[in-house]
């Protein structure tokens, strides 16, 4: 298993201090895990299609204007 360094804040060092009932590390490589699978959901949704991102941007306006109108905005 790899290891992996991060820089927090004191802030957060504290709070993490107070509790060392909860194993930390787990609770990271669950939440990175967590992450990285929403990740290869979404690149797997996207490789194979056929939308720019000037196509997205376009579709992105239309339903903001199209939720506004709704909501009298």
């Amino acid at each position: 298993m790899a290891n992996l360094n991060l820089q927090i804040s004191e802030d957060l060092q504290e709070i993490i201090k107070k509790h060392r009932e909860i194993n930390w590390e787990e609770v990271v490589r669950k939440a990175l895990l967590d992450h990285a699978m929403k990740i290869e959901i979404i690149e797997k949704l996207t490789d194979k299609s056929k939308l720019n991102e000037k196509d997205a941007e376009e579709i992105g306006e239309k339903v903001k204007r199209g939720i506004a109108k709704r909501h009298g905005l």
